[in-house]
């Protein structure tokens, strides 16, 4: 079973993100914001890690830089944002646009993991 770690200091977009990927067969962290996202990362082991952008402490752009930095750089990573000019472009597999239909978020976590339909 595929691990992801869903990072986003919403905890409404956490829950929903959750449950509509273990629904579709994975396994799901989720941390409340990015300082508590890379302390998992780093502790943990994912095949996928998907952050907000515009978060207070540390945001998606520094969670990026900080996982690409790391022993574990080729991680992909699918940033999420209302605001998609912000993430830095280069850190990111991926970008969704919130709100993003369930089928793009699917598609995406697919493509980013390898897995087949």
């Amino acid at each position: 079973m595929n691990s992801i770690l869903v990072i986003d200091d919403e905890k409404t977009v956490l829950d929903m993100v959750k449950q509509i990927l273990v629904k579709f067969g994975y396994s799901v962290e989720t941390a409340e914001g990015g300082k508590e996202g890379l302390n998992k990362f780093e502790q943990g082991s994912y095949d996928l890690v998907i952050t907000d952008i515009l978060m207070p402490e540390f945001d998606g752009n520094y969670v990026a830089k900080q996982i690409r930095g790391s022993e574990k750089r080729n991680t992909p990573i699918i940033g999420i944002s209302a605001t998609p000019w912000l993430p830095d472009k280069e850190n990111f597999t991926r970008i969704l646009s919130k709100p993003f239909p369930v089928e793009s978020l699917v598609e995406n976590v697919k493509s980013c993991i390898h897995l087949p339909d």
